[in-house]
Order: structure tokens, then C-alpha cells, then sequence
């Protein structure tokens, strides 16, 4: 009898084994290939690098961490990279994954630093990334890959570093702290996917930063950033409502903007009876 006793030992640990093989294999090759996707699709649609050291992905957990996402300058900048991103947790409905749209309950992306550098009279390194991203109806390509259905995303504590054109007697950088980023019901008509994401992640900063920078920020840098902005329809009700109204483009924009803040400010004159 403890022969065949010593063979079901024998076969169980085996079948423990192959368990734990299969396990960390699914583990390591799994989170690799969020990694290569996440890399592939963004770099495509920012047309600029796009690289993630670390990625966690826990398929019981329903839920996926990134750590160090970082976005490569265009060419011609003085920094190596435009946005780096400390963390991202996804969490995920896992029997989604085997359909054809992934349904994602929350994103939240924290610790985003952003190098907003000037370079000439009306250029700047995220202008000239926004200006790959079609606009609403520009484009009728299908997304690739798996659509995404994204309930709530949210990006908290995000410093933008912006640098100027050298001026003698001023400051050639100002910082500035956004109010965290908030989007909801994302993919709703179907044409979502990480490519799509990014673009939309990065116009929101933009967004951010042409709201936070009026009367702040040159009119060099907030004009034309706030036009690619209005080519997307992606222009805040708060700007439109404060002095945005005379959309005319250009460099004259950031103006419009800035007057409408400064009038708005203004105290009212007593009539004189």
C-alpha cells in the first residue's frame, strides 16, 4: 500500500509545481505584455516615446499598477521628457477582458510632473504633441485593439514646470499646482482605446494648464495652446464662461482670455446721481 500512496505524493507534487510555474509565467508574461501594449499604443498616438518601467498586473484582483510612466519630448526640446508619472492603479472587470470592450470602474493617476517648455515665439512641446490628435470627426478609423468603457478617471497632484524664453531681469520658469483632473463615462460611443486614452489624458492637462495660466502665463504660450484646445472642442466651461467668449485663435486668444479675467476683476463704477 505505500507504494501506491508514494506515487499520488508523487503525481500532487508535480501537479503543485506545474500550478506554480504556470502561475508566476502567467504573472511575468502577463504584466509584460500590458507593458509592451501600454508602450506601443501610446507611442503611436503622441508620436513620441512612451515607456513604463513597472507594471503589476493581479488577474484575481481585478486590478493593474503602473509605476514611472514617462512621455518623451518631440524633437528639438531641451528635456529629455515632457510628463513623467509616478503611479496609475486600473481597476478592472476581469470577465471583461475576454470580450471585446474592457470595462474599467476607476483610473487614478497620481504624481504626474510636467516640463511645459517654450521654444520660439508660439511654440511649445505639448502643443506640438496635441497637434497629432484629430479632432472630433476628423478621422474614422477604428480603434485598435480592445475598446475601452472607463466609469471615473482621476488625475491628482499634478505640477507643471513651465519653461520660458530666457528675458533678462525675469524668470525663465513658473510653476504651477493643477486642480485635480476629473473625467467620467469615458468610451461611451464605442471608439476608446489606449491610443485614444492618451490623447485624452494629455489635452485635459493642457486644458489644466490653460485655465490655471491665464494672466499668468504669457499669451505666447496660452493662445496657441488654448487654439489646439478649441480645434478639439476640449476648452473648459470655465474658460468660455471667464473671457474665452471672443474665441479668435492664435496668439490673440491667450489675450482675449486674459483681458476677460482682468475685467471681470475690475470693481464696478458708482453711478453718478
Amino acid at each position: 500500500m505505500k507504494k501506491p500512496f508514494k506515487i499520488v505524493r508523487i503525481v500532487l507534487l508535480v501537479v503543485v509545481i506545474l500550478v506554480i510555474v504556470v502561475a508566476v509565467a502567467i504573472h511575468l508574461f502577463a504584466d509584460r505584455a500590458v507593458k509592451i501594449g501600454i508602450e506601443k499604443a501610446g507611442s503611436k498616438a503622441l508620436n513620441v516615446g512612451v515607456k513604463v518601467q513597472d507594471v503589476d498586473l493581479s488577474i484575481l484582483g481585478g486590478s493593474i499598477g503602473l509605476e514611472n510612466l514617462a512621455i518623451d519630448n518631440p524633437p528639438g526640446y531641451q528635456h529629455e521628457k515632457l510628463l513623467e508619472l509616478k503611479d496609475a492603479y486600473v481597476a478592472v472587470n476581469i470577465r471583461s477582458l475576454l470580450g471585446d470592450v474592457v470595462n474599467i470602474t476607476d483610473i487614478k493617476l497620481a504624481g504626474a510632473n510636467l516640463v511645459l517648455e517654450q521654444k520660439g515665439i508660439i511654440s511649445n512641446n505639448l502643443q506640438d504633441i496635441i497637434k497629432s490628435i484629430p479632432a472630433a470627426g476628423e478621422t474614422e478609423q477604428e480603434p485598435s485593439g480592445k475598446k475601452l468603457h472607463i466609469d471615473n478617471l482621476e488625475l491628482s497632484d499634478i505640477t507643471v514646470r513651465v519653461k520660458l524664453l530666457p528675458v533678462p531681469g525675469k524668470l525663465d520658469t513658473v510653476t504651477l499646482k493643477l486642480k485635480p483632473i476629473k473625467m467620467t463615462d469615458l468610451g461611451a460611443d464605442n471608439k476608446l482605446d489606449v491610443a485614444a486614452l492618451s490623447g485624452k489624458i494629455l489635452v485635459a492637462l493642457a486644458g489644466g494648464i490653460a485655465e490655471q495660466g491665464a494672466g499668468v502665463l504669457p499669451d505666447e504660450i496660452i493662445g496657441p495652446l488654448s487654439d489646439q484646445l478649441k480645434r478639439l472642442g476640449a476648452l473648459s466651461g470655465a474658460l468660455l464662461d471667464e473671457g474665452g467668449k471672443i474665441l479668435k485663435g492664435g496668439a490673440d486668444l491667450g489675450k482675449d482670455i486674459t483681458e476677460g479675467l482682468k475685467d471681470l476683476l475690475k470693481p464696478k463704477e458708482k453711478k453718478s446721481e
